[in-house]
């Protein structure tokens, strides 16, 4: 390949075409580099693998020929192709792979002395960027204190960047001088020289040339005069970026003195003024580019500076205000989230070039990248996030990754505050959509069916923990119903409030809610509502109804399986009052984080209006084998009716209409009581007959089997049989709830069946209990 490239073709022979040239330029570097790194091709292997003993000397030995070989030849080839910025790129990709030991053992300082010259010349004749940075990595190869060639490279490198230190503050001098207008031929000199200054300082320190002060001042003139070349600007914020940076490390080795702390705290801060008034700059290019470093250095120097013991460092905690803020939202919403038929930022002829547009998007992209880690590492205020949340619909395909990422990010670090910002993001939206559409939208249209369909999609990334995601839910769900009723009526009063149909949008979130938490926002949004508000059926009270709906969901059918497993007549008299009323896990455990964030519940009771009338449910229907005898009763009644109800009260004690939800309910809990009372007199006298039969069977039982008696076995059962009604009536009575809505169901007749042990069929006890069934039954 070298002979190709260095050699003269022979008489007869056809020279290779420049195209060729580059391709053979850049196979040779895949080669060397494949030898070298033991790395197979891109698509041909399955990644790195442990070499063997005789792999690693081979790898070894044809490092050592490479550099061998090219240490000659390189010099060469950069004198031959030295304008070719495509050869030159990847020739200079070489030295890195070099062993560089061999310039000493094999006695090629000379080469060393040719290969700096050429870099030196490469980087006199070109100006662009990609070269630049390829001279700048060599350099950095090179320059290893582990090699005796350190010092030899080291001085070659101070006097290039002498050289053009010199050079760009002489003509930044002429290029400043007041009252002279600057030529074109004067910027390109300085562009050129801030260029490749720039270049070097992305891989060296040049702390000691001191260059801030020029950087500083060339961006100063610029803000002031307004017509400072686009290129110089950008690459003169790029450069002073450089000079933070390298600061900033100097400083965390903590072998700078403390002047120096308060030197970079004074330059930062002044450079990140500089960027934020160049926010406001007409030229696009600059504005993404101060942009951009600002981004990083406000994520640099957050409040993580002080992380891994460099407290020290504390002094440097730069925090945006407010007004820096809202400037990087305003760039964020103007530049990033647009259509690409309406980017008339690269409007320069090639707007309808697809490769433009793909680039275009991807520079876009970084920006919002950019913004949504000062959201992640809460740099800036996490609700400015709703700003960005609320585009993840319309701009999905674009942007839709890094939007559900940054979602998942904030999640993982504030869930509460997380939450707030998806319920700003929805009520942006909405109040965007009330000024377009008006107060009287149809709900059926496309804008609020997207606002709609993002919630449902907010909703799924909370995932199926409801447990760890509950007080998130929780405070979601009351931003939003503070934000239905925060705006009366257009309509005047007793119409609906203006942001009412907010609650069908926050109703896809009802389904993350745990069912005693639904109870807990119903009682919120109570709160809110007027006994006009429950009355309502109209169409513009429809989501009102929903809403109410889909809290209810699920929470009587709760409410029955908690009263099933509530306690028996027997445990009520062993347990205290404080523990009657069980909890679920869940509640348990997170009860008292919730309470902190609702109202407390005793000291906010509903509205009559807004109770439920209870479920009453028929033992009937219930499982026969856990039916007690003294249950059966409720069979036997019917309901009463309205009218009957009405009539066994006085007329003084008839409530008041609105007032007759309440009233009932409390009626029909008097008639069951009543019916109870009479129920237990009638089976109170066959008790007592029927135990004394009961415990004659028992003693004849006794006779038959002997000494076989087991009292601990019988007398429980007999306790059952003896337990008076007068006693039961009152624990009945201690029981019952007038403020609740829930049923104490009776338990199993007997230990046998606590345990779900099957019957003894031959057991007399069985037989006198399926006697008494009978004649309660009748």
């Amino acid at each position: 390949m070298i002979s190709l490239l260095l050699d003269e073709p022979m008489p007869g022979e056809e020279a290779l075409t420049d195209r060729q040239e580059t391709a053979l330029v850049e196979i040779m570097l895949s080669a060397i580099r494949q030898a070298c790194e033991c790395h197979p091709p891109v698509g041909r292997g399955t990644g790195k693998r442990v070499l063997t003993a005789k792999e690693k000397k081979t790898q070894l030995d044809d490092r050592t020929r490479i550099t061998e070989m090219f240490a000659v030849a390189l010099p060469l080839l950069l004198a031959k192709y030295c304008v070719d910025i495509d050869k030159v790129t990847n020739l200079l990709q070489i030295p890195k792979y070099f062993d560089l030991d061999i310039y000493t053992t094999g006695r090629l300082e000379r080469h060393m002395d040719a290969l700096l010259r050429q870099i030196w010349e490469v980087i006199d004749k070109h100006t662009d960027t990609e070269v630049l940075e390829a001279c700048s990595t060599t350099y950095y190869c090179l320059c290893n204190e582990e090699f005796t060639i350190f010092n030899r490279v080291d001085i070659a490198r101070s006097q290039l960047l002498d050289e053009l230190v010199d050079k760009f503050n002489r003509l930044l001098e002429d290029f400043l001088q007041e009252g002279e207008e600057p030529d074109d031929d004067d910027a390109y000199q300085v562009l050129s020289t801030l260029k490749k200054i720039t270049a070097f300082h992305n891989a060296h320190d040049l702390s000691k040339w001191d260059l801030f002060t020029s950087n500083y001042r060339l961006l100063n003139i610029g803000l002031q005069n307004g017509d400072m070349p686009e290129q110089i600007v950008i690459h003169a914020m790029q450069c002073t970026h450089y000079i933070v940076l390298w600061h900033l490390a100097e400083v965390s080795d903590g072998s700078s003195i403390k002047g120096d702390l308060v030197t970079l705290r004074k330059q930062m801060r002044a450079f990140c003024l500089v960027c934020q008034r160049y926010l406001n700059s007409i030229n696009t290019a600059v504005k993404e580019q101060a942009f951009t470093i600002l981004c990083d250095l406000l994520l640099i120097f957050s409040h993580q500076i002080m992380s891994s013991g460099l407290e020290r460092l504390e002094d440097l905690v730069y925090a945006p205000d407010s007004s820096l803020q809202a400037e990087l939202l305003n760039f964020i919403l103007d530049q990033v989230f647009i259509d690409q038929d309406d980017d008339v930022n690269s409007t320069d002829g090639q707007q309808d070039d697809e490769p433009s547009k793909i680039e275009a998007m991807h520079k876009r992209r970084n920006l919002l990248a950019a913004y949504c880690k000062l959201i992640i590492y809460n740099v800036v205020e996490m609700n400015t996030g709703a700003d960005i949340f609320k585009h993840y619909m319309r701009y999905y395909n674009d942007y839709g990754d890094i939007i559900k990422e940054t979602m998942s990010k904030t999640r993982q670090i504030d869930k509460i505050q997380c939450a707030k910002t998806l319920i700003l993001s929805l009520q942006k939206l909405f109040n965007e959509m009330m000024s377009e559409l008006g107060f009287n939208f149809d709900r059926s249209s496309s804008a609020f069916c997207g606002v709609k369909e993002l919630a449902r999609r907010f909703s799924l990334t909370f995932g199926l923990d409801q447990i760890k995601t509950r007080e998130a839910i929780a405070m979601l769900h009351k931003d939003g119903i503070e934000f239905a009723f925060k705006e009366p009526s257009p309509q005047g009063e007793g119409g609906p409030p203006l942001n009412l149909p907010f609650l069908d949008i926050l109703s896809e979130f009802s389904s993350k809610l745990i069912r005693q938490d639904k109870r807990t926002v119903h009682m919120y949004l109570e709160r809110f509502m007027t006994f006009q508000m429950a009355l309502q059926r109209d169409d513009c009270w429809l989501p009102l109804i929903s809403y109410r709906n889909s809290l209810q969901a699920g929470v009587d059918d709760d409410a029955m399986s908690v009263s099933s497993r509530g306690s028996t007549v027997r445990s009520k008299k062993s347990k205290p009052a404080s523990v009657s009323k069980r909890k679920l896990p869940e509640e348990e455990n997170s009860s008292s984080s919730i309470d902190g964030v609702w109202m407390n519940r005793e000291q906010s009771v509903p509205t009559p209006v807004m109770m439920h009338s209870p479920h009453l449910t028929s033992t009937v229907l219930r499982d026969p084998k856990r039916m007690r005898p003294e249950d059966s009763y409720a069979a036997t009644f019917s309901m009463p009716t309205e009218e009957h109800l009405h009539q066994a009260l006085p007329p003084q004690q008839l409530p008041h209409h609105q007032h007759q939800a309440a009233i009932d309910y409390n009626t029909q809990v008097t008639w069951m009581l009543t019916q109870r009372q009479h129920a237990e007199a009638r089976q109170h006298q066959e008790r007592i007959s029927m135990q004394y039969a009961k415990m004659r069977n028992h003693m004849q039982q006794a006779v038959r089997r002997g000494s076989g008696l087991m009292e601990d076995d019988e007398e429980p059962i007999v306790e059952d049989v003896m337990m008076s009604s007068e006693d039961r009536l009152e624990d009945i009575n201690e029981g019952m709830d007038f403020n609740t809505m829930e049923i104490d169901l009776p338990a199993s007749k007997n230990r046998r069946e606590r345990n779900e042990l099957k019957p003894d069929y031959f057991d007399p006890s069985s037989i006198m209990d399926d006697s008494v069934l009978n004649v309660s039954m009748f």
